[in-house]
C-alpha cells in the first residue's frame, strides 16, 4: 500500500492554514475588539447627545412661540381695552335734571329757563359740534343737544390760558361743543338734554364724567342724529 506524501497530516487539508480559534466566552477581548466597542460606545453617545440637543432646540422654539403668542395676545387685549371708553359713574354729584322739555322747531330767539339752556324749542338748524372761541347761538346749540351732544361752556373771565387748554383737551371730536358763555353761574357748566352740571373749574373731574355719561345718551330725544352739516358758529377752532 503506498504511503502518504505528508505523513501525519489528515487527508484533504493539504495547503490550508490552520484556523485560529475564537476567544472563549468570558475571555479578555482583543485590542481590536476593545477599540471597536469604544467606537460603538462613542457613536451611541454622539447620537444620544444629538437627539437631546434637537429635542432641547424644539422645546426652546415651542416655548418662544408660545411666549410670543401670549405677549402678542396680551398686547392686543390691552390695546382694545385701552381704547374702550371707561364706564361713567351711575350718578354724578351735583347734576341737576330738568324733565318735560319741549322740542319744537321755531324761528327767531327763544327765552330759556336755564342759562345755558338744556333743551326746549330750538332752531331747525343744529350747531356743528366743535370747539369755539366765541359765544354760539343758543337755539342752534340746543338742537345739537337734541341729537345727543354735550355742551360745555366756560366763563371767559375765569377760565383762560392753561385752564382753557386743559378744558379743550377733554372735549371729544364728535357730539361735543365747547364755547365761552357770559354770565354763567359757575366757572364751567356742562349741559346735555335735560341735565346740567355746575363745576368749580376746568380741572373738576366731574366734567369728564359728565361728558362720558351723557354724550350720545339715550336720554336725548334724537341720539345719533347728525352733529355736523349744520351751522358753524363764530370762532370755530376745531
Amino acid at each position: 500500500m503506498p504511503r502518504s506524501k505528508n505523513p501525519g497530516r489528515p487527508a484533504g487539508t493539504a495547503g490550508q492554514k490552520p484556523q485560529q480559534a475564537e476567544p472563549a466566552a468570558g475571555s479578555t477581548p482583543t485590542l481590536k475588539q476593545q477599540r471597536a466597542a469604544q467606537i460603538e460606545q462613542k457613536l451611541a453617545g454622539f447620537k444620544l447627545q444629538h437627539r437631546r440637543s434637537r429635542r432641547n432646540r424644539l422645546i426652546l422654539i415651542i416655548t418662544a412661540w408660545t411666549v410670543g403668542i401670549a405677549l402678542a395676545a396680551g398686547l392686543v387685549v390691552f390695546a382694545v381695552i385701552s381704547t374702550l371708553p371707561k364706564s361713567p359713574p351711575a350718578a354724578i354729584d351735583g347734576v341737576q335734571t330738568f324733565p318735560g322739555l319741549s322740542s319744537n322747531h321755531v324761528t327767531g330767539p327763544v327765552k330759556y329757563a336755564q342759562s345755558p339752556p338744556v333743551g326746549g324749542d330750538h332752531s331747525a338748524v343744529p350747531l356743528n359740534c366743535a370747539v369755539y372761541s366765541e359765544p354760539v347761538p343758543n337755539e342752534n346749540a340746543v338742537h345739537s343737544l337734541e341729537h345727543g351732544a354735550v355742551w360745555v361752556t366756560y366763563d371767559p373771565q375765569t377760565v383762560s390760558g392753561t385752564q382753557l387748554d386743559t378744558l379743550r383737551k377733554e372735549i371729544p371730536s364728535t357730539y361735543a361743543i365747547l364755547s365761552p358763555y357770559s354770565g354763567l353761574p359757575a366757572p364751567v357748566v356742562a349741559s346735555a338734554w335735560g341735565v346740567q352740571l355746575k363745576a368749580a373749574g376746568a380741572d373738576d373731574p366731574r366734567v369728564k364724567d359728565f361728558i362720558a355719561k351723557y354724550r350720545s345718551a339715550k336720554t336725548a330725544p334724537e341720539p345719533g342724529a347728525p352733529c355736523t352739516g349744520g351751522l358753524d358758529g363764530p370762532g370755530k377752532v376745531k
